[in-house]
């Protein structure tokens, strides 16, 4: 099978992902093979191809954002069929029995394994993945435009969460499910970057009824918030609508620059929330306590876990989510990382691995 292989780690500009001819993995107890028709290009696999995440399986094929349909079922395997329509997402497997995963947060899990980091991913024609950890998704979407909802649709939906947009005693914490339309109505959010994840996220935010406001430096991104819903688009630094007087309810940075996360702060309301949602960042900068004062409250966002991937997907056929997508064949996979790299994709990039 042809694959895009991580030999070694090293800038994305020297193009470290070389094309490849792999034996095409068997699927073993409890586990499906899939043939691979797209795989979503995320930020996590740039910081994985130039060694700021340090390597846990090498050489490796990266890549965790794959729709496929399964092509074969391992022993035990449950919940699929030869011929579904398949997501896999991150999140691999967790050992079901740490502290964390007994209490729930199994996106904690000491033993956690990850798709195209400690395993072979999706930038390749055939991928092995657990079919507990794997998803049936609803045929409205295509394939190149599902793929997306697969890291950056889940990491934005786990930071809105987590960043408390919709205030307790709503969604989750009270029907055990996601929130439903208004259940965030008069609050506001602010989207610091804004690429793949941002983009489905203010499309959640708005269905959920909060204003929001994206701050980024190209106009292009910016005339996208704006088409997709945001009630102003700047650069960090500038007040939210132009007006001193506009305070957040909530914020998460997406971009990994570390000094975001105080300019989120400079404009986030008592009890607010500011997220992380990056698996990598810059350093944070000094906090001043004035702008922590006020019961504000600072949070990273680490992984999904299954139940964030239920949610949001129910809630991308009921809204409906669309995306905005850059298509690029599985052979120009550094192309597409380069791209991304350098602010030139507009919502998310795809990779096509399928032929034809």
């Amino acid at each position: 099978m042809r694959a895009m292989l991580l030999r070694r780690p090293k800038p994305i500009d020297e193009r470290p992902l070389e094309l490849a001819e792999l034996q095409r993995p068997q699927p073993g107890p409890g586990e499906i093979l899939i043939e691979v028709n797209a795989c979503g290009v995320c930020r996590t696999d740039l910081h994985i191809c130039e060694g700021e995440l340090a390597p846990h399986k090498s050489p490796v094929v990266p890549g965790h954002q794959i729709v496929g349909r399964v092509a074969e079922l391992g022993e035990g395997a449950t919940g699929f069929v030869v011929g579904d329509r398949v997501g896999v997402p991150w999140l691999h497997w967790v050992d079901g029995t740490c502290k964390y995963c007994r209490r729930g947060d199994e996106n904690l899990c000491v033993a956690a394994k990850f798709t195209g980091w400690d395993v072979d991913g999706g930038y390749a024609e055939f991928v092995v993945a657990p079919a507990a950890f794997s998803y049936a998704l609803h045929e409205e979407l295509s394939d190149l435009a599902a793929a997306p909802l697969l890291c950056a649709g889940l990491i934005g939906y786990r930071a809105l969460r987590i960043s408390n947009l919709v205030p307790w005693g709503h969604g989750r914490e009270a029907a055990g499910g996601a929130p439903g339309p208004g259940a965030a109505a008069g609050r506001r959010i602010g989207l610091f970057g804004f690429g793949a994840a941002a983009h489905i996220c203010l499309q959640v935010a708005r269905f959920w009824g909060a204003e929001v406001y994206a701050f980024t430096r190209e106009e292009r991104h910016r005339q996208l918030a704006r088409d997709l819903g945001a009630v102003w688009a700047g650069d960090a630094g500038q007040a939210p609508g132009d007006d001193p007087s506009i305070k957040l309810d909530s914020a998460i940075v997406f971009a990994p620059v570390g000094e975001l996360m105080l300019e989120a702060l400079k404009i986030l309301d008592k009890g607010g929330t500011v997220a992380d949602a990056g698996i990598y960042s810059t350093p944070i900068p000094a906090i001043e306590y004035p702008l922590l004062y006020g019961e504000r409250v600072v949070r990273s966002v680490t992984n999904l876990t299954r139940r964030d991937a239920a949610e949001l997907l129910e809630l991308a056929a009921a809204i409906p989510i669309g995306t905005e997508i850059q298509v690029f064949p599985l052979e120009q996979a550094n192309d597409a990382l380069i791209a991304l790299k350098h602010d030139g994709i507009r919502g998310a990039a795809v990779l096509q691995v399928a032929r034809g």
